[in-house]
């Protein structure tokens, strides 16, 4: 429950997405990375993790978020900073990408 000067919210959604063409890259240290970069990204926008799981290629979350976000702006947050940092760390991650996309 989150509490406001005049309301009382508890928002709560169960979010899933998926690696892309759905390869299972997120293994061991790309695995704990993924986590602890996420864990970071909901402690900084006031979302609370209620339950989630890095499995090797998606993610599951059920989390509890401020009624003055949306939903969506959750998801591109997610989504779009796990993805670049995780690139950034793991170069190994951009080569499999691109190189099976254009067959190198």
């Amino acid at each position: 429950m989150r509490n406001g000067n005049h309301t009382i919210s508890q928002i709560q959604v169960h979010i899933v997405w998926v690696t892309k063409y759905r390869y299972g890259v997120l293994k061991g240290d790309i695995q704990k990375r993924c986590r602890e970069i996420i864990i970071q990204i909901c402690d900084a926008e006031d979302i609370r993790i209620l339950k989630g799981v890095v499995s090797k290629d998606h993610v599951h979350m059920h989390i509890e978020y401020p009624p003055k976000v949306s939903v969506s702006d959750i998801v591109k947050k997610l989504k779009g900073r796990s993805s670049r940092k995780l690139q950034e760390e793991f170069k190994e991650l951009s080569k499999q990408y691109w190189e099976s996309i254009f067959g190198r």
